[in-house]
């Protein structure tokens, strides 16, 4: 037996390895001999590179489908990632969308399966976006026990390829992955804004937002304000963080005029140091809530850096309002001086 004739039998099983076996090849028609000798010659690339692609984890990656599982629920979770493993899936679970969107931002995926309600802010939606945007070429499905027409309506919005009820079978699922990962659509790159054209159009529900969760604020609510004085510094503060977005990455923080004026106005209000520092983590919290009802259509690439510098400059603005704020207050060294 030749090596050809052995690998027949390894390939090609007793049938067709038998007959080379039996028959000679130089006993074979002349196309008889060479059809065998392709196929056998082709079976043995394919062996090879499964061998290669064995010994390569890298490459063994590249052709395993992943699938990002997003799931609160644990039992569904490890179920769902249980059974697409066994089916020949590389499932990355998680239980929120910190996770997911951390995960997306630093890996490849092929498939995103993501219950549509999920703990904290953000949702399935939120991850469907996130998604789009920075692995265009990925299938996206939304899980929901609830089919409402909104949900629909928002899968149509966000582009998911599919929004599928629960329960939902194994079976299914599994054929319907199969047929997407087949017969992929063209990736068409949905719109994105950047957080300071987010933030610039989005101005009034962010001061709303602010003014809210102030009137709530025991400790700023105790000094009677009219809406005026509670957020009219907000439009400047706002107007110079979006000038900082938009210069280049690593641009040091400017004088804010507006956050001295607010911070010599709310000394004249009886405001104390603590209350100052509690209002900016007030307007900071309300930003990152204006960030986050738009993070499907924001540039996803930039979202951390820009959060990044969206602390760095309410910070600084507050360091210049606290300045202007002890400047003129009696006692003080500046005063004195």
């Amino acid at each position: 037996m030749n090596i050809q004739q052995a690998f027949g039998i390894l390939l090609f099983g007793t049938g067709l390895g038998a007959l080379l076996i039996g028959l000679p090849l130089a006993a074979a028609s002349r196309k008889m001999r060479q059809r065998l000798e392709a196929q056998i010659d082709q079976a043995l690339s394919r062996g090879l590179r499964r061998q290669r692609l064995f010994h390569a984890g890298q490459e063994v990656a590249e052709t395993v489908p992943r699938i990002l599982l997003a799931d609160d629920d644990e039992a569904v979770r490890s179920m769902l990632q249980a059974a697409l493993e066994r089916d020949g899936f590389e499932v990355i679970a998680v239980a929120g969308v910190k996770d997911a969107l951390s995960r997306i931002a630093s890996e490849n995926f092929d498939v995103l399966l993501s219950d549509l309600h999920l703990p904290q802010a953000g949702d399935g939606f939120t991850l469907v976006g996130a998604m789009r945007r920075t692995h265009p070429q990925a299938v996206t499905m939304v899980l929901s026990g609830y089919p409402f027409l909104e949900e629909a309506l928002s899968a149509i919005r966000f582009e998911a390829d599919a929004i599928l009820v629960k329960p939902i079978e194994i079976a299914c699922l599994r054929k319907l992955i199969r047929e997407k990962l087949e017969h992929p659509r063209d990736p068409k790159p949905l719109p994105v804004e950047s957080v300071a054209s987010i933030l610039e159009h989005d101005l009034a529900a962010t001061i709303q937002n602010c003014m809210e969760l102030m009137e709530h604020d025991e400790e700023l609510s105790c000094i009677p304000l009219s809406l005026e004085d509670r957020t009219g510094h907000l439009p400047n503060l706002i107007a110079d963080l979006v000038t900082r977005l938009r210069l280049p990455q690593g641009t040091t923080a400017q004088i804010s005029h507006a956050a001295g004026e607010h911070g010599d106005l709310r000394r004249r209000q009886g405001y104390t140091a603590a209350m100052m520092v509690e209002e900016s983590r007030i307007l900071q919290i309300s930003i990152f809530n204006t960030l986050q009802r738009n993070l499907s259509k924001a540039d996803f690439s930039k979202v951390l850096l820009d959060v990044i510098t969206i602390a760095d400059e309410v910070d600084s603005q507050l360091k210049q309002a606290m300045l202007s704020f002890s400047e003129h207050r009696p006692g003080s060294t500046r005063s004195a001086a």
